[in-house]
Protein backbone atom coordinates (compact mmCIF):
# COMPACT_ATOMS: atom_id res chain seq x y z
CA UNK A 1 0.00 0.00 0.00
CA UNK A 2 1.23 3.47 -0.81
CA UNK A 3 -0.18 6.49 1.02
CA UNK A 4 0.30 9.70 -0.90
CA UNK A 5 1.95 12.61 0.84
CA UNK A 6 -0.66 15.31 0.29
CA UNK A 7 0.16 18.99 0.32
CA UNK A 8 -3.15 20.67 1.04
CA UNK A 9 -4.32 24.25 0.83
CA UNK A 10 -7.61 26.07 0.18
CA UNK A 11 -7.60 24.92 -3.47
CA UNK A 12 -7.34 21.21 -2.69
CA UNK A 13 -4.19 19.11 -2.64
CA UNK A 14 -1.12 18.11 -4.63
CA UNK A 15 0.60 14.74 -4.31
CA UNK A 16 3.20 12.78 -6.24
CA UNK A 17 1.69 9.48 -7.37
CA UNK A 18 5.01 8.15 -8.65
CA UNK A 19 8.66 9.06 -8.10
CA UNK A 20 11.27 6.97 -9.90
CA UNK A 21 13.96 7.72 -7.31
CA UNK A 22 11.80 6.77 -4.31
CA UNK A 23 10.56 3.58 -5.98
CA UNK A 24 14.11 2.56 -6.92
CA UNK A 25 15.34 3.18 -3.36
CA UNK A 26 12.73 0.66 -2.17
CA UNK A 27 13.58 -1.92 -4.84
CA UNK A 28 10.33 -1.41 -6.75
CA UNK A 29 9.91 -1.48 -10.51
CA UNK A 30 10.29 1.99 -12.00
CA UNK A 31 9.82 1.34 -15.71
CA UNK A 32 6.14 1.56 -16.61
CA UNK A 33 5.27 1.11 -20.27
CA UNK A 34 1.49 1.32 -20.28
CA UNK A 35 -1.23 3.27 -18.51
CA UNK A 36 -4.75 1.83 -18.26
CA UNK A 37 -8.15 3.11 -17.14
CA UNK A 38 -11.13 0.89 -16.34
CA UNK A 39 -14.63 1.96 -15.39
CA UNK A 40 -17.31 -0.20 -13.84
CA UNK A 41 -20.91 0.98 -13.82
CA UNK A 42 -22.23 -1.37 -11.12
CA UNK A 43 -21.35 -1.80 -7.46
CA UNK A 44 -20.12 -5.35 -6.82
CA UNK A 45 -18.25 -5.72 -10.13
CA UNK A 46 -15.13 -7.88 -9.81
CA UNK A 47 -12.28 -7.60 -12.31
CA UNK A 48 -9.57 -10.23 -12.00
CA UNK A 49 -7.64 -12.00 -10.67
CA UNK A 50 -5.11 -11.43 -13.48
CA UNK A 51 -1.36 -11.80 -13.97
CA UNK A 52 1.17 -12.45 -16.71
CA UNK A 53 3.91 -15.09 -16.63
CA UNK A 54 7.55 -14.76 -17.75
CA UNK A 55 8.85 -13.30 -19.91
CA UNK A 56 5.97 -10.81 -19.71
CA UNK A 57 5.54 -10.55 -15.92
CA UNK A 58 4.19 -7.19 -14.89
CA UNK A 59 4.21 -4.94 -11.86
CA UNK A 60 1.30 -2.53 -11.44
CA UNK A 61 0.67 0.73 -9.63
CA UNK A 62 -3.09 0.93 -9.04
CA UNK A 63 -5.29 3.78 -7.84
CA UNK A 64 -9.01 4.44 -7.75
CA UNK A 65 -9.52 7.77 -9.46
CA UNK A 66 -13.33 7.86 -8.94
CA UNK A 67 -15.39 6.04 -6.36
CA UNK A 68 -14.10 3.18 -4.21
CA UNK A 69 -12.82 -0.37 -4.73
CA UNK A 70 -11.58 -3.31 -2.66
CA UNK A 71 -8.17 -4.01 -4.24
CA UNK A 72 -6.65 -7.48 -3.85
CA UNK A 73 -3.29 -9.04 -4.64
CA UNK A 74 -2.44 -12.74 -4.32
CA UNK A 75 1.23 -13.73 -4.02
CA UNK A 76 1.99 -16.49 -6.57
CA UNK A 77 5.79 -16.36 -6.16
CA UNK A 78 6.86 -19.82 -4.88
CA UNK A 79 10.00 -18.44 -3.17
CA UNK A 80 8.12 -15.67 -1.33
CA UNK A 81 7.42 -15.84 2.40
CA UNK A 82 3.84 -14.76 1.59
CA UNK A 83 3.31 -17.38 -1.15
CA UNK A 84 -0.41 -18.11 -1.68
CA UNK A 85 -1.45 -15.34 0.74
CA UNK A 86 -3.71 -12.47 -0.25
CA UNK A 87 -3.89 -8.85 0.82
CA UNK A 88 -6.77 -6.45 0.29
CA UNK A 89 -7.26 -2.75 0.96
CA UNK A 90 -9.81 -0.11 0.07
CA UNK A 91 -8.68 2.36 -2.55
CA UNK A 92 -10.83 5.41 -3.16
CA UNK A 93 -10.70 8.86 -4.61
CA UNK A 94 -11.20 10.11 -1.03
CA UNK A 95 -8.35 8.22 0.66
CA UNK A 96 -5.91 8.61 -2.26
CA UNK A 97 -4.16 5.31 -1.51
CA UNK A 98 -2.39 3.28 -4.17
CA UNK A 99 -1.54 -0.41 -4.35
CA UNK A 100 1.79 -1.60 -5.72
CA UNK A 101 1.40 -5.06 -7.25
CA UNK A 102 4.76 -6.86 -7.58
CA UNK A 103 5.61 -9.08 -10.52
CA UNK A 104 4.41 -12.62 -9.89
CA UNK A 105 1.27 -11.57 -8.04
CA UNK A 106 -2.31 -11.87 -9.28
CA UNK A 107 -4.41 -8.72 -9.05
CA UNK A 108 -8.11 -7.97 -8.97
CA UNK A 109 -10.64 -5.64 -7.43
CA UNK A 110 -14.30 -5.21 -6.59
CA UNK A 111 -16.19 -1.95 -6.97
CA UNK A 112 -17.78 -0.71 -3.76
CA UNK A 113 -20.03 1.87 -5.43
CA UNK A 114 -21.58 2.44 -8.85
CA UNK A 115 -19.50 4.23 -11.50
CA UNK A 116 -16.02 3.55 -10.17
CA UNK A 117 -12.90 4.32 -12.20
CA UNK A 118 -9.51 2.70 -11.74
CA UNK A 119 -6.22 3.90 -13.24
CA UNK A 120 -3.05 1.87 -13.25
CA UNK A 121 0.46 1.84 -14.63
CA UNK A 122 1.89 -1.45 -15.89
CA UNK A 123 5.55 -2.41 -16.34
CA UNK A 124 4.97 -4.79 -19.29
CA UNK A 125 2.77 -4.49 -22.34
CA UNK A 126 -0.29 -6.71 -22.51
CA UNK A 127 0.79 -10.07 -23.94
CA UNK A 128 -2.19 -12.41 -24.49
CA UNK A 129 0.03 -15.51 -24.79
CA UNK A 130 1.37 -14.90 -21.25
CA UNK A 131 -1.90 -13.83 -19.65
CA UNK A 132 -3.19 -15.98 -16.81
CA UNK A 133 -5.84 -15.70 -14.15
CA UNK A 134 -7.37 -17.42 -11.19
CA UNK A 135 -11.01 -17.46 -10.20
CA UNK A 136 -12.14 -14.68 -7.88
CA UNK A 137 -13.75 -17.23 -5.54
CA UNK A 138 -10.98 -19.85 -5.54
CA UNK A 139 -11.36 -21.75 -2.23
CA UNK A 140 -7.57 -22.04 -1.85
CA UNK A 141 -7.34 -18.30 -1.13
CA UNK A 142 -10.75 -17.71 0.48
CA UNK A 143 -10.60 -13.99 -0.35
CA UNK A 144 -12.97 -11.92 1.77
CA UNK A 145 -14.77 -9.84 -0.85
CA UNK A 146 -16.90 -7.12 0.79
CA UNK A 147 -19.92 -7.69 -1.46
CA UNK A 148 -21.09 -11.25 -2.07
CA UNK A 149 -24.84 -10.81 -2.53
CA UNK A 150 -24.66 -9.39 -6.07
CA UNK A 151 -21.34 -10.03 -7.78
CA UNK A 152 -20.85 -9.08 -11.43
CA UNK A 153 -17.96 -10.98 -13.08
CA UNK A 154 -17.17 -11.24 -16.79
CA UNK A 155 -17.51 -14.65 -18.48
CA UNK A 156 -13.73 -14.66 -19.07
CA UNK A 157 -12.99 -14.08 -15.38
CA UNK A 158 -15.57 -16.70 -14.31
CA UNK A 159 -13.81 -19.23 -16.56
CA UNK A 160 -10.38 -18.97 -14.94
CA UNK A 161 -9.49 -22.23 -13.16
CA UNK A 162 -8.80 -22.67 -9.49
CA UNK A 163 -5.09 -22.11 -8.84
CA UNK A 164 -4.49 -25.72 -7.71
CA UNK A 165 -5.92 -27.02 -11.01
CA UNK A 166 -3.96 -24.51 -13.06
CA UNK A 167 -0.76 -25.40 -11.19
CA UNK A 168 -0.89 -28.96 -12.49
CA UNK A 169 -0.66 -27.63 -16.05
CA UNK A 170 2.39 -25.81 -17.45
CA UNK A 171 1.76 -22.08 -17.12
CA UNK A 172 4.81 -20.77 -18.97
Amino acid sequence: MIDLERRTDERGFFARAFCETEFAQRGLVTGFVQGNIATSVRKGTIRGLHYQVAPAEEAKLVRCSRGAIWDVIVDLRPDSKTYLKWCGIELSDANGRQMYVPQGCAHGYQTLIDDAEVSYLVSASYAPAYERGIRWDDPLFNIEWPIVSHVDVSPKDRAWPDFAAASTVSRG
